[in-house]
């Protein structure tokens, strides 16, 4: 597994390529703004899929471009299916001064918790992670953790957007990542790496 990360828009939102060198198959996990450069590496592979940790305006920004490129299907959590076509659900309404309203078709698949998905030769677990936004979810992939917006190294992801809860987020942190082995690597939206083993022993939000 090759995993590229490429800090894209104003908001430098991380979108992740995850690349199987044996099948020269990929998916792509959140599609920021701006993805050319994801792009160029990714016309080396097949793309299968393309997973969204949510539909916030960053995250789907370079959605349609991606799209057009790769022909590959958007995985989202059902409840947030509405936010890809509505600025105002997606947040862009919010931050004019970053860009364009966000406006793109429906996700061709729908996201569960506990789903079990094959793709790119990658056995992938949906993990439901709510409280940033109402759908957000993270993907296990191994002893790696795509965690979107919900946890970030030091911190949490912020809960003052439409849809935000904070004791629901906490919760899904608390019962959904913790849960899993300390050596796992998580990939956040936004910022460094960090593991699950390091925001268990030092992240201020979850040692209140």
């Amino acid at each position: 597994m090759l995993i590229h990360t490429f800090p894209l828009g104003a908001l430098q939102t991380n979108s992740y390529l995850i690349c199987n060198q044996d099948t020269n198959e990929a998916i792509i996990i959140d599609a920021g703004a701006r993805p050319g450069k994801l792009l160029e590496k990714a016309a080396d592979y097949q793309v299968k899929a393309i997973l969204l940790t949510h539909a916030h305006f960053d995250h789907i920004a370079g959605l349609h471009e991606i799209r057009e490129a790769t022909g590959a299907p958007v995985y989202l959590h059902s409840s947030e299916q509405e936010w890809l076509s509505d600025p105002k659900l997606n947040g862009a309404f919010l931050w004019p001064m970053v860009g364009e309203f966000i406006k793109t078709e429906k996700a061709e698949f729908e996201l569960e918790d506990g789903q079990s998905l094959e793709l790119a030769g990658f056995q992938i677990s949906v993990l439901y992670t709510p409280g940033h936004s109402p759908g957000g979810v993270s993907f296990s992939i191994g002893d790696h953790v795509f965690s979107g917006d919900a946890l970030f190294s030091g911190s949490i992801g912020r809960t003052d957007l439409p849809g935000g809860n904070y004791e629901q987020l906490i919760q899904s942190v608390k019962e959904k990542l913790m849960p899993l082995p300390d050596q796992t690597v998580c990939y956040p939206g936004h910022g460094p790496n960090t593991t699950i083993g390091n925001e268990r022993l030092y992240n201020p939000f979850l040692n209140r």
